[in-house]
């Protein structure tokens, strides 16, 4: 039977099952090493696999970033860890400029297996500087691949294949989910062995009829709050799909649920104004204006910066409440 763990368990088997597989997997970042990770997610691993696997950075992430990706152009497949995704405007220009184009200008020849991964979210009363969800910036570039799990599982199988891949690949973690726990397969009880979740297939987290919340990270525990409201309290069956991967992105599975139910409201924790949401909304628009029964809705955080107050933060983020509401108008 699968067991039980939490995200950051699941996590960490992950990084400890890819260190294991290949000897060109490290792990850089601040305090991963003997402090075992700011949020304890490579706990144990640097006893295990030593400093020459598990590597503490300087307070720099445009230096350890750019190392990372140089590193990765000759063989090395780095595993950075960003505090917050935050910092990693710091290493703009690294993770941007150089990572994203690289294999493209180099005409195939020159890959950039680097995975950057670290807490994106608000509600954790960290302030304005530490609250970012940057994932619709890294999307907009080509030769990024943009990951956001919200389930032990995915963030398993996700990041085993995140650092298999020959891409530059922006892990997208949130801390509130950390210590969330689910079922988890251990890799006796797999096929093969282990856990690999490709990158760019989305899963529906719960199967409806009446409307589709879509959904990637923590939003789609909120999206998963408000089906069981609006089934138990409307009869109204909801359909929760999970991107996981935001790019390279499931269409497929999107456009599927859409046309089952014929209404959409896209869920996220990410800023309105050119966020993940505007860009769903328009491929669903496009792709399937004649299937629709109403309008394709839009719930996203508050467009200001996170508050530092923990009561007035959580009013700048979706509630399964908001979710209820504003599918309600849509019937």
């Amino acid at each position: 039977m699968p067991r039980e763990i939490t995200y950051r368990e699941a996590l960490k088997e992950a990084l400890d099952e890819e260190l294991a597989h290949d000897e060109n997997v490290v792990i850089i970042g601040e305090e991963v090493a003997e402090y075992n990770g700011a949020y304890k997610v490579t706990e144990g691993l640097w006893k295990k696999w030593g400093s020459k696997r598990l590597i503490d950075a300087p307070i720099s992430e445009a230096g350890f970033i750019g190392i990372g990706i140089g590193a990765s152009m000759l063989g090395v497949r780095p595993v950075m860890e960003l505090m917050f995704y935050s910092f990693a405007y710091v290493a703009f220009d690294q993770m941007m400029n150089n990572a994203a184009a690289v294999r493209y200008m180099s005409g195939g020849l020159i890959h950039c297996p680097i995975v950057v991964r670290g807490p994106a979210n608000g509600g954790t009363n960290v302030g304005a500087t530490h609250s970012h969800t940057p994932e619709n910036i890294f999307a907009n570039m080509p030769g990024l691949k943009v990951v956001s799990p919200s389930h032990p599982i995915d963030a398993k199988g996700l990041l085993k294949s995140a650092i298999r891949d020959n891409d530059p690949v922006y892990f997208m973690e949130s801390t509130v989910l950390y210590g969330t726990k689910g079922l988890v397969p251990a890799n006796e009880e797999l096929e093969g062995g282990e856990l690999l979740i490709p990158l760019g297939k989305a899963d529906v987290k719960r199967e409806g009829t009446d409307i589709s919340l879509i959904a990637h990270g923590r939003a789609v525990l909120t999206c998963l709050a408000a089906a069981e409201i609006l089934e138990s309290q409307h009869q109204i069956s909801a359909e929760v799909v999970d991107l996981r991967s935001i790019r390279p992105l499931d269409e497929e599975t999107i456009m599927a649920s859409v046309r089952k139910t014929h209404r959409a409201i896209y869920v996220e924790e990410n800023k309105p104004f050119c966020g993940i949401g505007a860009q769903i909304s328009s491929m669903i628009m496009e792709q399937a204006f004649d299937d629709l029964d109403a309008p394709v809705l839009r719930i996203a955080s508050a467009d200001a910066p996170a508050i530092y107050s923990p009561p007035l933060e959580k009013m700048q983020l979706p509630v399964p409440e908001e979710v209820v509401a504003r599918a309600l108008t849509l019937f």
